[in-house]
């Protein structure tokens, strides 16, 4: 990219020697191999590139020290900075603007008394008249609308917050097309995305759709297979160091920041997908074969506690999706029915299955699950904190009670029965409901899966849409980065039989134990259960009809057999 050079030493026309200058300045160490190589990409780097970088390497400091060099070279140039949050798009402001105040040479830059000077927006000393200041800095979903810029730089503007359902990363991948119509016309113009992915459907895996060429540098030096999924966006270093020495991948690639034993210790603290996403840029698990839970399998849908559709039809057509927060991998979506029957019945059972946990962190689950016509009904889910508190045992029998279950399930292996005999009194007081304890002994993960997937795939799981709701908004008090993981949906399309695929699945586990429940009433075909139904409500008018025409007259019920003719 050329720039507009004054008259500067030869040197400094290298943006690397500068970032040397404005790390010794600041009292750093001189910039590794990594930050060099990222620098030259900041300066050389086509109109519109992607730094992808792992966590820590400090591509926000470099690039804050791009902006102040980018003004000592053109001072007229306007840069627009836009980060996932105001506050951290003013904190890189406030650097590049501490770095003109402090650094003899950029001092000429510091703005006049006649200047706009605030972390929001500062001009540069001889900064001419615009509209536009010297550097300008927003949020994500801040009024872009009427800003202009030579140069857009895009700093993480992808987070757990808005990018945790699809919704949210739909709206996000519409926002940053405003970028296009803020960017000035002319050979300075760039749009710069920095960024770690924060999810398997990162934004940043689309960016090269829309012609942004990516530059990838991870923690480690990467496999062969994970080489070729970066394809060539792998930065050249790197990959040059690669071919010359295979035997360092697995190697860490910045030694000065993040050693082994370093990046050992933060892979036990992410967890292997979290530090794939963040020290390795590696956002193959969104790989929709390894999950074999689909949302879109689902059937949702507003129910009643008390009765449910006789029939329902599943359809994935596009004008079918439902309007619930989505936290599914891309193009998995939740699908209202196609059709519903006017005719709602009574359910044939309803049963709430419990998970205690113990007084840590943990929360104890549970879920009511009802069953009609061979279709399962999820009419409530979600968890409460702590196990055995009196608040924690009366929120259960709470639920109990307002979804009017017949019996409850008890989870046995933790606490030896223990949870179930604190349960009774509560019930015997509030609502009196039959209890049984169940133990597992096969492997937690393939146990779910092998009980939800027959269901989900046939679509005999229908979801009441608040359920969904609900268990979005239930962990809003958590701390971004965990929230998620406490979904149940979540759980739900993220669960693979690997031992420990998840950090929590309590709520799905739970929803898995009164599917289980049901598993064995529903071998009747759903619609073959519908007709029955047809069959004896035949029956019962025709019975009406001719007791009022004869007084006396009794109807000799048709047999399943004569019904049916199975």
């Amino acid at each position: 990219m050329t720039y507009q050079v004054q008259k500067l030493p030869a040197q400094l026309r290298d943006f690397r020697n500068f970032l040397i200058i404005c790390w010794r300045f600041l009292g750093l160490p001189d910039p590794t191999p990594v930050q060099m190589d990222i620098a030259w990409y900041l300066q050389n780097g086509d109109k519109r590139c992607l730094i992808e970088a792992f966590r820590g390497v400090g591509k926000s400091w470099i690039t804050s020290a791009f902006v102040c060099w980018l003004l000592l070279l053109n001072p007229h140039l306007n840069i627009l900075v836009v980060s996932a949050s105001k506050t951290r798009a003013d904190d890189f402001s406030t650097f590049t603007q501490k770095l003109i105040h402090e650094m003899p040479m950029l001092q000429h830059l510091i703005p006049s008394d006649d200047q706009r000077n605030s972390k929001i927006a500062f001009d540069v000393g001889p900064a001419g008249a615009s509209h536009a200041p010297s550097v300008k800095s927003f949020g994500i979903t801040g009024m872009m609308t009427g800003s202009r810029a030579d140069v857009v730089i895009a700093d993480d503007v992808e987070s757990l917050n808005n990018s945790d359902t699809q919704g949210k990363r739909d709206k996000l991948s519409e926002i940053i097309k405003e970028f296009d119509s803020i960017l000035k016309p002319g050979p300075t113009s760039r749009i710069i995305f920095l960024g770690t992915p924060q999810s398997e459907q990162s934004l940043y895996n689309e960016l090269p759709e829309r012609d942004f060429k990516p530059r990838i540098w991870p923690a480690r030096y990467p496999t062969p297979e994970l080489c070729e999924y970066y394809g060539g966006s792998l930065a050249p270093g790197i990959s040059s160091q690669l071919r010359e020495q295979p035997s360092l991948a697995g190697s860490p690639t910045d030694p000065g920041r993040f050693d082994d034993a370093d990046l050992q210790e933060r892979e036990l603290s992410y967890g292997r997908s979290g530090f794939a996403l963040q020290f390795m840029l590696d956002t193959r698990l969104a790989d929709a074969e390894r999950y074999p839970l689909k949302l879109r399998d689902l059937l949702v849908m507003a129910l009643n506690p008390e009765t449910g559709p006789e029939r329902c039809q599943w359809s994935p057509r596009p004008n079918l999706e439902a309007d619930v927060p989505n936290v599914g991998f891309n193009n998995d979506r939740y699908y209202r029915p196609a059709s519903v029957d006017e005719r709602w019945a009574e359910y044939e059972g309803s049963v709430m299955s419990i998970d205690p946990s113990g007084r840590g962190a943990d929360e104890t689950a549970y879920a009511v699950v009802k069953l009609l016509h061979g279709r399962q009904f999820v009419t409530a889910a979600g968890a409460v904190p702590g196990g055995y508190s009196p608040d924690a045992l009366g929120s259960l029998v709470s639920v109990a009670k307002a979804q009017k279950v017949s019996k409850i399930i008890i989870e046995s292996n933790f606490g030896d029965g223990m949870f179930t005999e604190l349960l009774k009194p509560y019930l015997v007081r509030e609502y009196p409901c039959s209890t049984e304890e169940v133990r597992h002994n096969i492997q937690k993960e393939r146990r779910i899966i092998d009980v939800l997937e027959p269901v989900m795939n046939q679509h005999r799981l229908v979801v009441d849409e608040g359920v969904i709701r609900a268990d979005y908004e239930s962990t809003k008090h958590l701390p971004p980065e965990s929230a998620p993981k406490y979904r149940l949906f979540y759980q739900m399309c993220r669960i693979t039989k690997e031992r420990g695929a998840l950090a929590h699945d309590d709520r799905l586990d739970v929803l898995a134990m009164a599917v289980q429940y049901w598993v064995t009433r529903m071998s009747r075909d759903t619609e073959t259960a519908s007709r029955d139904a047809d069959d004896r409500r035949q029956d019962e008018e025709l019975e009406k009809f001719m007791r009022a025409a004869r007084p006396g007259f009794q109807v000799r019920r048709r047999t399943f057999t004569e019904r049916t003719g199975v």
